[in-house]
């Protein structure tokens, strides 16, 4: 079972690159991630910024968020999680401009095991298993095209 491992995939849809990295903040992903609700506890108000410290989940799936990084200019991010009861580590988005309607977008997820509990969850992270949950935010993202393209992502 895998301590520490470094997970990348790329997806590639149809929005003009400053909409799609938008999709990937905490805000955005509330649009189209199922179950996804962010405790926001700095700002208050949920708005994308370095520095913002949220929480998902519960029990021993209490994950504190922080966005390290947020360079909208370059359309990237970096969020450090923590997930006391298993496992720590990042989250990268790099979003770049294939044409003025059509971005690809990076995630790379780099994961350290805090326990056996955060070895096993790390096995979701491994080779194509991880390439297939991006794959599947790209099918959730284009199912909900005409929903995000009018949505207002703080």
């Amino acid at each position: 079972m895998p301590q520490h491992l470094s997970a990348a995939h790329s997806i590639e849809f149809d929005a003009p690159v400053e909409r799609a990295f938008r999709y990937f903040t905490p805000a955005g992903e509330e649009l189209w991630v199922e179950g996804w609700r962010p405790r926001y506890l700095h700002p208050a108000d949920g708005r994308t910024e370095a520095g913002m410290v949220f929480t998902t989940g519960e029990h021993d799936e209490l994950t504190i968020w922080t966005l390290a990084d947020f360079d909208p200019l370059h359309h990237r991010s970096r969020y450090l999680r923590c997930t006391p009861a298993s496992r720590t580590g990042m989250v990268e988005v790099a979003c770049e401009a294939l044409d003025s309607e059509r971005t690809r977008v990076g995630v790379r997820y780099t994961l350290t095991a805090l326990n056996a509990a955060g070895e096993t969850q790390l096995e979701a992270f491994e080779g194509e298993r991880f390439a297939t949950m991006i794959d599947a935010w790209a099918a959730r993202i284009r199912a909900l095209r005409e929903v995000l393209a009018t949505a207002v992502i703080r």
